[in-house]
């Protein structure tokens, strides 16, 4: 296997060409083999002010934060302070759903791993109070329950609003508070920011959105989600040496920030996902791929027009941290990380799928129907020539953060899964549905989140 200076060698070769040919404005990237760490961004922050992307420099990590959020809980449970298999309502008594026998029954682990049931891409904003995630966790009294607590995997962004807010209650201080003092100070993090008001004291990077395919990334109006989902990733940025610091913390078991009992206990399996281009599992607030070469964790974060990659493959010792601000970059991700890891680690990147040159027609009678959730309602027919459509129509809360009504044609791939015909982001996302409503349909059309069908 190679050494990290050839690696490093290979990334300023050809990372500022690969940026180059998928269209993205800057990066910025960090390796680590044991104890070495090696680091290179290029681009610029800003297409607006062309401001260069240096290794300092602090680009939003996205859902990534849930890592963090997940070892925050943990180190409450080195503590005794935490049961993952407590009710939620052990630690927040007034905890609601619109399902009470629901919101009785969660439980932390299942808030961790995915698969408390109810729905999870809320996004009320709160304000920006040190109190705003008390007062958003306090608004999901009318979320729905998909499914059962504990019965499947559906990404679920609002869960770990909930877990932020158990830590701020166990900890008696806010979640940015509790990400400085239980984080980033026993890692010694220099470039790293909990909020916009500290980011703005780094170089930090602006997201850029693309009108339409093939069009020019522009940089994006504003920068951050809503406070309120801090603690699922709203906007917390950091440079990538400083994610590879936090990943570090999950390779070496024993550091004084997380005992090793922890660091094992959030990489073991706790649900499967249904196919969604990978086959994966998921932990407590780790992502689980069993690739070709070894078992590797990581999680992957985006934004508005930001998004972040981190893999870690901890019985090598490596891992790899990218962060972007716009572009295609699913090709670059596959690029870099192919070569990384397969150099450093013997592991191999799978492809995420891309559609047949002849795909087979399938009846789409199990999948035909209209299914839901607070960001849109899909509508899935078959026309007279076979061709499976999804026409899409965001509601109002996701017109606000920039989704479009958009029809788009599903391929068929395996099984149940379907491919989107078009790729965004460089990937045909796929369309997997599961479950069964008793009359011979899906039940679900799972993205990652399962939307439940509508029964109207």
């Amino acid at each position: 296997m190679a050494n990290p200076n050839d690696v490093e060698t290979w990334i300023r070769a050809r990372l500022p060409a690969l940026l180059a040919e998928h269209q993205v404005p800057g990066a910025a990237i960090a390796v680590c083999v044991g104890d070495e760490t090696v680091d290179f961004a290029t681009g610029v922050l800003s297409r607006a002010t062309g401001v260069e992307a240096t290794t300092d420099s602090v680009f939003q990590i996205g859902s990534i934060t849930k890592v963090w959020t997940a070892t925050l809980v943990m180190q409450l449970v080195d503590e005794g302070r935490i049961d993952l298999d407590a009710s939620v309502r052990r630690y927040l008594p007034d905890f609601v759903l619109a399902d009470n026998a629901a919101a009785a029954a969660v439980t932390v682990r299942q808030l961790l791993s995915h698969t408390a049931g109810f729905e999870g891409d809320i996004f009320t904003d709160t304000g920006v109070g040190d109190d705003c995630v008390e007062k958003y966790v306090a608004t999901l009294a009318d979320v729905p329950q998909l499914f059962g607590p504990g019965e499947m995997f559906s990404y679920n962004n609002a869960g770990y609003c909930v877990l932020g807010r158990i830590v701020e209650v166990l900890r008696g201080a806010s979640y940015d508070e509790c990400l400085r003092r239980f984080l980033f100070a026993p890692l010694g993090l220099r470039h790293a920011a909990a909020s916009p008001y500290e980011a703005i004291l780094h170089r930090a990077a602006v997201g850029h959105l693309t009108a339409e395919p093939g069009a020019e990334p522009q940089p994006a109006p504003v920068w951050s989600i809503t406070r309120s989902n801090v603690a699922a990733g709203a906007m917390l940025a950091m440079s990538p040496r400083d994610l590879i610091a936090f990943a570090r913390l999950h390779m070496a078991p024993g550091h004084r920030a997380l005992s090793g009992a922890s660091v094992r206990a959030m990489r073991e399996r706790q649900v499967d996902v249904p196919y969604l281009g990978t086959d994966t599992s998921w932990g407590l607030g780790w992502e689980l791929f069993d690739w070709p070469g070894g078992r590797v964790v990581g999680h992957d974060g985006g934004t508005i027009g930001q998004r972040a990659f981190l893999r870690v493959v901890p019985e090598r010792g490596v891992a790899v941290a990218l962060l972007t601000n716009g572009g295609e970059v699913i090709p670059l991700f596959e690029t870099v990380f192919a070569h990384i890891l397969g150099e450093l680690a013997g592991v191999t990147v799978p492809k995420y799928p891309v559609p047949s040159a002849e795909p087979r027609r399938v009846d789409a009678t199990r999948y035909v129907g209209t299914y839901a959730s607070r960001m849109a309602e899909s509508t899935v027919g078959q026309d007279a020539e076979g061709r499976i459509w999804v026409d899409q129509r965001p509601t109002p809360v996701a017109v606000g953060l920039g989704m479009t009504p958009q029809r788009y044609e599903l391929l068929h791939l395996r099984g149940d899964t379907l491919l989107a015909a078009r790729a965004e982001a460089g990937v045909h996302m796929p369309h997997t549905f599961v479950g069964d409503d008793g009359a011979g349909h899906a039940q679900y059309l799972h993205t990652g989140r399962a939307d439940r069908r509508l029964t109207r």
